[in-house]
């Protein structure tokens, strides 16, 4: 599956001519294949890299798992950034080299910071490997400012109950992280943002956060109305600065269920791997780190394994 873009919206699903002068770009989804598990890729993308902080984004499944399988995400690096883990279904072990351990289910909120360096992996516990099961969410990552990039660090689990919800007439909101109609998230972040799960019925109306920079859409099931036309699920749609579109969940096209994502621009990254920074020089420095962490066994290394965990991920050739 390829990525599409465009200013006008014109992509495979709307007529030829039609436009929508609030969207910046469309970016449809490319399919990546991790293992036997497909997963959807919006962000990075080569016209649009980053979405405020948001610097990756994937739509894992939906995949249904048969018994005795499941995914295998070995233990792999991460810095400069945080992970985010929404699921909608089925359920994910986290593994990181601060020794937490922690089921993720959906409504939940994973969030770990990866900072100077972290470690982790995620898998399907044994017990519900034994079962199979559906899996469905999304994975994000979100890039720290530079004044945070070589932050301790951490890893928080945030109950879905935990989680602000905004309602309106047939249309359900949960805060993920950051700020939006008035609600703050108790995750704690490290810049303006904002990020939401939103589901809605047949004609409810979503307005936009107004108080961030940027902001797009990620619609995962249904279809929606954006100014008069219809857009089909798997598309992100990032809106220009300032817009205010009349966004309606199309006759026949609901439930809906879609992402809300965005906030203040960080300025450039790079991105190599499983590594974020705003310098090419520290991203060189993690991939030696992890190649010499790796050669040494993972002891008295700069990075470490998490507990009761063998396998890692090599670092990449290229």
């Amino acid at each position: 599956m390829s990525v599409e873009t465009t200013s006008t919206l014109q992509t495979d699903n709307l007529a030829e001519g039609e436009s929508c002068p609030d969207v910046e770009i469309v970016i449809r989804p490319r399919t990546r294949d991790l293992g036997g598990f497909t997963v959807g890729r919006v962000l990075p993308f080569a016209k649009r890299r980053m979405v405020g902080p948001f610097i990756f984004f994937d739509e894992m499944g939906p995949a249904d798992f048969p018994a005795g399988a499941g995914i295998d995400v070995r233990p792999h690096p991460h810095i400069g950034l945080a992970t985010v883990t929404y699921l909608f279904e089925g359920e994910i072990r986290h593994r990181d080299s601060l020794g937490f351990d922690q089921i993720i289910r959906p409504g939940d909120v994973n969030w770990m910071t990866a900072g100077r360096g972290i470690v982790h992996s995620e898998r399907t516990d044994a017990g519900l490997r034994a079962k199979g099961r559906r899996l469905h969410g999304i994975q994000s990552w979100v890039a720290l400012p530079e004044a945070h990039e070589e932050a301790e660090p951490a890893f928080h689990h945030h109950p879905k109950a935990s989680l602000p919800v905004v309602e309106g007439k047939n249309i359900r909101l949960r805060l993920i992280a950051g700020r939006a109609y008035g609600e703050t998230s108790p995750v704690k972040t490290f810049s303006e943002m904002f990020y939401l799960a939103g589901q809605a019925e047949s004609g409810a109306a979503l307005a936009l956060p107004e108080d961030h920079a940027e902001r797009a859409l990620h619609l995962v099931s249904g279809a929606l109305d954006v100014n008069g036309t219809r857009i089909e699920a798997g598309r992100m749609l990032v809106f220009r600065d300032g817009a205010a579109p009349d966004i309606r969940v199309a006759d026949g096209g609901g439930p809906a269920r879609f992402m809300l994502l965005g906030g203040a621009p960080l300025g450039l990254r790079h991105i190599w791997w499983n590594l974020v920074s705003s310098s090419q020089d520290r991203i060189e420095q993690a991939k030696r780190d992890w190649a010499r962490s790796a050669e040494a066994g993972f002891r008295n290394a700069p990075f470490a394994l998490p507990p009761d965990e063998r396998e890692f991920i090599p670092l990449p050739e290229r």
